[in-house]
């Protein structure tokens, strides 16, 4: 019987011994495995590290003219494309980017402060911007790209669309003022009285509205000026075109009225005045149609222009400006209900005349 006692104890005893030997065996490799992980972690974020470490590194300065749907849209798009290409090509774009809200003194410091930077781009958006860098850079020979300037050959940036000469390119939103007039003239064939709003001081509206100016002396269509330097000014404005008994407004890309739009359709829809745009951004903002322009892939070329100027070494001087005048009329269907128009019929009015007609709504930003 103690034979029996102290054999089942034994037994036990190397049993309790194995399990504590296995219990051990099963944390030692536990304890291995989190380690090699750890290591394996570690080993990565390492890898990332020096990834990002060995990541060229570029500076670029971009400076907004006013804060509006357009402009919006093409600095928004400039950064996601950058974005892209920082995955595409290893390669890290600091960005430093500023608005100077239309008021010289502040883009001239801007300006300043990108030098102090030493960046080792500058992207202007819109003419005012573009003109500032351009004057700002000629010793230094900073490159500079510019967007959605209107008329870059008129207002003396470039020496030629094709070779501009200089230590800048870009992309311009130059319209077909033509395209347009066309679109007023297939909705209201008896048109007599068409009202031109714009900003004096906007460069990009100055050959525009020229050439508004001269297809109405041709169709013998009288024509009645406003302008506005401001949201305020452009309400008078149009208090005035209403007085004025105009049946259509026309206006070109013009930074200031985009800026005021928002304040202005309601006003205009009630008067059942139709106004016709340069770009798709008005008629998002209240517009009866915007024309032309797609700021959405223009702020994507400008981007790849940057890129081209800093990964690849192309000249400004010889890299050709870029156009974006697509031939879609986009309409608002808010204002057509509002007018009494239906969109299908305004579709079937304009597709003779443009390469798509798009609808849109009301509203305050391109989502």
């Amino acid at each position: 019987m103690k034979k029996k006692l102290v054999a089942i104890l034994t037994a036990m005893t190397m049993v309790l011994g194995l399990s504590a030997c296995g219990e051990a065996a099963t944390k030692t490799e536990t304890a291995n495995t989190e380690a090699v992980e750890t290591t394996a972690e570690t080993e990565t974020q390492t890898a990332e590290a020096e990834a990002d470490t060995d990541a060229q590194t570029f500076t670029v300065g971009i400076c907004n003219f006013v804060d509006d749907a357009s402009l919006n849209q093409i600095v928004s798009n400039i950064e996601n494309r950058l974005g892209e290409i920082e995955a595409e090509k290893n390669v890290k774009f600091e960005i430093k980017y500023d608005n100077c809200n239309a008021d010289s003194n502040v883009l001239s410091q801007i300006i300043a402060n990108f030098q102090a930077d030493n960046v080792d781009l500058m992207v202007g958006v819109a003419t005012p911007v573009a003109m500032s860098m351009q004057a700002a850079t000629e010793d230094s020979k900073t490159p500079v790209v510019f967007a959605a300037v209107s008329d870059p050959l008129g207002v003396g940036l470039v020496e030629s669309m094709e070779a501009p000469g200089a230590n800048l390119t870009g992309t311009s939103d130059y319209l077909d003022t033509n395209a347009v007039m066309n679109l007023i003239f297939a909705q209201n064939p008896d048109i007599a009285k068409v009202g031109l709003l714009y900003d004096v001081g906007q460069d990009a509206s100055t050959t525009a509205i020229a050439q508004a100016k001269e297809y109405l002396d041709n169709k013998g269509v009288e024509y009645i000026e406003h302008t506005g330097t401001n949201v305020d000014e452009v309400s008078l404005a149009v208090d005035a075109f209403i007085a004025d008994g105009v049946e259509a407004i026309f206006t070109p890309s013009d930074n200031t009225i985009m800026t005021a739009e928002l304040s202005i359709y309601e006003k205009l829809a009630d008067a059942g005045i139709l106004h016709y745009a340069g770009a798709d951004s008005f008629a998002l903002n209240g517009a009866f149609l915007g024309y032309g322009v797609d700021y959405a892939n223009l702020g994507v070329e400008t981007a790849n222009m940057v890129a081209e100027i800093l990964l690849n070494g192309a000249d400004p001087a010889s890299t050709p400006v870029k156009t974006f005048d697509n031939g879609t009329a986009t309409v608002n269907t808010d204002i057509c209900d509002k007018i009494g128009l239906s969109f299908d019929e305004v579709k079937k009015t304009f597709e003779p005349f443009c390469t798509k007609v798009e609808e849109i709504q009301t509203a305050e930003s391109f989502e």
